[in-house]
């Protein structure tokens, strides 16, 4: 009896839940009618070498294409690779900046930040974190793109209804996954994808071949999520390949593109008797979509001598003699939908704080990064090389002041490479993530910039700790707390300077190999004039060491260590056993003085570097308005 009121209890709260998550996916935004008119994109082709012809022709991409898709519907823009399918996407998806001419509304209204916070966009890549279970990417989405209207339990429990709807209780606990990672399945990850933008309840929904890669059973699953979807009106539109008979009869509409020319726009299910009717019928009984993808290559049959050329053409003159018109009609039929509404509903510009959305990405930020911050690989690096240091300099007292000073340029040296080459990867690797979220409006850059910055901290500051408090000790450098902390405190603040530098470097470039070969470069360059090589260089080129990183963390690691009137034994001094410090060769070129302006320079390194990485990636997620 008792487990027949648990069965019961059970049921009763799955019913509630699907109740739950249904009732959200039909309290849909306000309807969008979406309009096109003569839709022309052009591009300039880049010619490889450094010589560039300023007169190079422009090649038109999107030729003149027009259609409207109402609320409840879904078009489908099929053709083959290099049609201009993603492109109109895109443009439609108000993405797309550079020569686009003609005419695209939403309820008669130009793209804007309302419009573009009522629109989801899945792109055909799934860009998620690897590392984040299914529950957490989708409750970090819910927490950054729903407004503040609602609690963080409300969007919690939106994140969990969005799960239950679209089948992914089952790995709703299990890691994303990636190429060296194993998660989710293929089909999992895309309906990931699709409910980090239906956590908005958009509508209107773009997809970029939502069903690439995937078997003919999960993309029928994929595809029949999307038809309840704009059967909940909203406006849903999406590229496909080559899609099943199953799934093109799915479509309430097509479009067909060839070399970005429309040769049909209609209803999926009278597609071929309108290609019938202008002379293209399929020989035997085939894949509807098989064979408009074969007119969209000019290839009517297998047995036609007809040129490809001339049948394209063909296609395009009956598009224009027979469905334009119509098309035009239609368009014209459905007036302007006035939208104060959703204007009023989300005049704000940002749903969330600054703080908020800072808080969410760092939490975010480090349960992703923490298995490749506290890598086993990279503790042991620095451990490695700092007892390997701590025995090359074991006990060198001032006794062997050369030694020394070798010691401390080496920590210039090493903490000016490691912290450089950790944060040149920073951006380039999360360059798809940014340009996805910032492109739907989910935060600030700067609320990212700050997040991402200071998420890595914690490891760039305690590993260079945790190597100065061994090698210092084992070297025998001045046993004092107060030179210790000097020391310890110099080296961080160089590190912070250099981790600057790679993420301007990182931002700036946007390629990790020539981001990694241009901060060699510049590194070895600031080495070389660190004060420890060369100690005659040349005037005309003497102002590097105003601009090295290695030569101001020198001086105030030598600052640390030593003061003017310290002594060194020398044997070489007359009637004297000993020696000023200051006087030393390798110390006197650089000096013990002067400290104060190696502090300001660093200062201004650290936040000039910063500046450059966030101006740079300010042209990223950029779209038009």
């Amino acid at each position: 009896m008792e487990e027949e009121m648990v069965d019961m209890e059970a049921q009763a709260q799955a019913v509630k839940e699907k109740e739950t998550s249904s009732s959200i996916f039909k309290k849909a935004n306000r309807p969008v009618t979406l309009k096109f008119d003569n839709v022309v994109y052009k591009i300039k082709p880049k010619k490889p070498g450094l010589i560039k012809n300023s007169k190079s022709e422009e090649k038109t991409i999107l030729k003149g294409i027009s259609g409207i898709v109402h609320p409840g519907e879904m078009l489908a823009m099929l053709g083959p690779s290099g049609s201009g399918k993603t492109t109109l996407l895109t443009a439609l998806g108000g993405r797309l900046g550079g020569h686009l001419g003609g005419k695209i509304t939403y309820n008669g209204e130009t793209f804007s930040s309302i419009m573009k916070r009522n629109t989801g966009f899945v792109t055909q890549d799934d860009v998620l974190y690897p590392h984040l279970t299914v529950t957490e990417t989708l409750v970090f989405t819910a927490l950054l793109r729903l407004p503040n209207s609602l609690s963080k339990e409300e969007k919690t429990t939106h994140a969990e209804a969005i799960i239950t709807q679209l089948g992914l209780t089952k790995c709703k606990n299990s890691v994303i996954g990636g190429p060296f990672l194993r998660g989710v399945s293929g089909g999992e990850r895309k309906r990931v994808s699709i409910g980090q933008e239906m956590l908005i309840n958009p509508s209107l929904l773009f997809l970029d071949e939502p069903t690439s890669g995937l078997d003919s059973t999960t993309a029928q699953r994929i595809v029949s999520t999307l038809v309840e979807l704009a059967n909940g009106g909203r406006t849903v539109v999406m590229t496909i390949h080559q899609p099943s008979s199953r799934l093109f009869y799915m479509f309430h509409k097509v479009l067909l593109l060839s070399e970005g020319n429309p040769l049909y726009f209609g209803k999926a299910a009278e597609a071929m008797d309108y290609f019938s009717s202008v002379g293209y019928a399929p020989l035997v009984a085939m894949n509807p979509s098989d064979f408009m993808l074969d007119l969209a290559n000019g290839i009517p049959s297998s047995d036609s001598r007809e040129e490809p050329k001339a049948v394209k053409q063909m296609l395009v003159s009956a598009f224009k003699n027979k469905l334009a018109e119509n098309l035009k009609a239609e368009a014209e039929e459905t007036g302007p939908c006035r939208c104060e509404e959703l204007e009023v509903k989300q005049s704000a510009r940002w749903t969330t704080t600054w703080w908020q959305q800072f808080s969410v990405l760092l939490r975010r930020g480090m349960k992703e990064r923490k298995h490749e911050s506290f890598s086993v690989l990279k503790i042991g690096q620095v451990l490695v090389v700092a007892l390997l240091s701590g025995l090359l300099w074991w006990q060198s007292d001032v006794s062997h002041l050369q030694d020394q000073i070798g010691l401390l340029f080496f920590y210039s040296g090493f903490w000016g490479f490691f912290p450089l080459f950790q944060a040149i990867f920073t951006f380039p690797q999360e360059r798809m993530m940014l340009e996805k979220e910032r492109s739907s409006g989910m935060y600030r850059l700067s609320s990212y910039f700050m997040a991402r910055t200071i998420g890595d901290l914690p490891m760039e500051l305690v590993l260079p700790t945790v190597f100065v408090t061994i090698t210092y000790w084992m070297a025998g450098l001045k046993p004092t707390a107060a030179n210790f902390f000097e020391t310890l405190f110099s080296l961080l603040y160089s590190v912070l300077v250099s981790q600057g530098l790679g993420l301007a470097l990182g931002a700036a470039v946007m390629d990790q190999k020539s981001a990694t070969i241009l901060g060699s470069v510049i590194m070895l360059s600031f080495l070389l004039a660190g004060g420890y090589y060369v100690q005659h260089v040349p005037d005309f080129i003497e102002w590097i060491k105003y601009i090295s990183i290695s030569q101001h963390t020198y001086k105030l690691l030598l600052g640390a260590q030593y003061k003017p009137h310290d002594t060194y034994p020398c044997a070489g001094a007359a009637n004297s056993a000993t020696c000023l410090v200051g006087d030393f060769p390798s110390i006197k070129m650089v000096g013990l003085g002067g400290a104060a302006i190696s502090v300001v320079a660093l200062g201004i390194m650290l936040l000039g570097y910063r500046l450059v990485a966030y101006i740079a990636l300010m042209r990223i997620g950029v779209t038009r308005k």
